[in-house]
């Protein structure tokens, strides 16, 4: 499962545009649903701010 460290998230959206399953919002921070998420690790490599791990 990955994570998104609230601190390091600028709220981009990058994250969002890239992620196959919509499994991710973003409004002040990214959220991903666990329930959508299959781990493909696209948003880990989208992330300009590093804030999103598995």
């Amino acid at each position: 499962m990955v994570t998104v460290n609230a601190s390091e998230c600028v709220a981009c959206g990058a994250c969002v545009d890239v992620c196959p399953q919509n499994a991710i919002t973003c409004d002040d921070i990214a959220v991903i649903d666990a329930g959508k998420c299959v781990d493909c690790g696209a948003c880990i490599d989208e992330c300009p701010s590093s804030a999103i791990s598995e």
